[in-house]
């Protein structure tokens, strides 16, 4: 096939590239190349898309499928407007963030989204409302030529948020120290892995498959992310349970972002946000690799890039310390417990 991605060389669309071009296809990258150079392999097709001659190369040919990940509603309706009448198949990644509300566990594809911004380019603010945008604009433009994948929480090795590895690099870093972890072992948490989530809109464009399709990974409760975390991490020193009102009461950050408590939202009105079923894409032929085997390969990752640099997830060990400490002056003993650790 011949395949154009416009993006391809930052994480999903590389390795969407990188696995096509496994696959022998023919792939184009259309980007500035500012986040990095295409897959090898892959052609790039240098273009800035905010200029009107961005598509002029990539219009001069069929494409058999085309990949758009932006979430520009104007980039997008410009793509549409050069390519769509050439794509024999098109897939919008657009994101769970597209949903009016994140407080239903076991949500689907029905559930109703957001109302559309009517803006060419927005903040981040408005994240949602631009991809319903570029879904709307993309299913008008397409009609049965468009698969919608709407993105939870991507993770796996290279994750750039640091989310799916802050668990398992914190183990790591420290494997004798205490370790702070929520009192909220049923929360659920939900981590596609990005090469998974790739193989499969790949498999999408060559079966033609369409529609819309929440891709998400399976739900594991987090006291399990956590324990699969210090299990793959070799961490054996002991756990200190912290309830969550104690946590948000510290101004703690969930969820996402420096020093927060990765891939923990306990806000109200989120207690869906990783608990959507996912059941349609897996029909549709998902498949998700073993948690251990995700976790043992982030890890792999982490290690490579330093397990002590500056993240952009997880507590920093300066504020997990400070936390402790803090919590240890009020705690009741029992608070803190010891749970085997250790590859098994």
């Amino acid at each position: 096939m011949d395949i154009l991605i416009l993006g391809g060389t930052a994480w999903l669309g590389r390795e969407i590239a990188r696995q096509a071009v496994d696959r022998s296809h023919t792939v184009g990258c259309l980007a500035r190349g500012h986040s990095g150079q295409p897959a090898p392999g892959a052609r790039l097709l240098a273009a800035d898309r905010r200029d009107p001659t961005a598509y002029d190369d990539a219009r001069n040919q069929s494409w058999d499928a085309v990949v758009e990940v932006s979430w520009q509603p104007g980039f997008v309706r410009a793509a549409l407007a050069a390519l769509a009448a050439q794509a024999g198949h098109w897939t919008y990644v657009s994101s769970g963030n597209a949903y009016a509300a994140f407080d239903t566990p076991g949500a689907d594809e029905s559930f109703p989204l957001r109302e559309p911004t009517d803006q060419d380019e927005v903040g981040r603010e408005l994240y949602g409302e631009a991809k319903v945008a570029s879904e709307q604009a993309s299913a008008a433009a397409l009609g049965d030529r468009l698969l919608i994948a709407r993105s939870g929480l991507i993770g796996g090795p290279g994750d750039p948020s640091g989310r799916s590895g802050a668990w398992v690099t914190r183990a790591a870093r420290a494997p004798g120290e205490p370790m702070l972890v929520p009192d909220t072992p049923d929360l659920p948490t939900q981590v596609v892995d990005v090469r998974d989530q790739a193989a499969w809109i790949l498999d999408c464009a060559e079966r033609g498959t369409i529609g819309a399709y929440d891709v998400v990974g399976p739900t594991v409760p987090f006291g399990e992310w956590v324990e699969l975390c210090r299990r793959i991490g070799d961490h054996t020193g002991p756990v200190v349970h912290v309830p969550q009102q104690w946590l948000l009461g510290q101004d703690v950050k969930q969820y996402m972002g420096a020093d927060s408590l990765a891939m923990w939202v306990v806000e109200q009105g989120w207690e869906g946000w990783s608990a959507r079923t996912g059941a349609a894409a897996v029909a549709a032929g998902l498949r998700h690799r073993d948690r251990a085997e995700l976790v043992t390969d982030i890890l792999d990752y982490e290690r490579a890039e330093g397990l002590d640099r500056p993240r952009g997830a997880g507590l920093s060990p300066q504020r997990e310390r400070a936390l402790l400490a803090a919590y240890r002056s009020v705690a009741a003993p029992r608070s803190v417990s010891r749970r085997p650790g250790g590859r098994r």
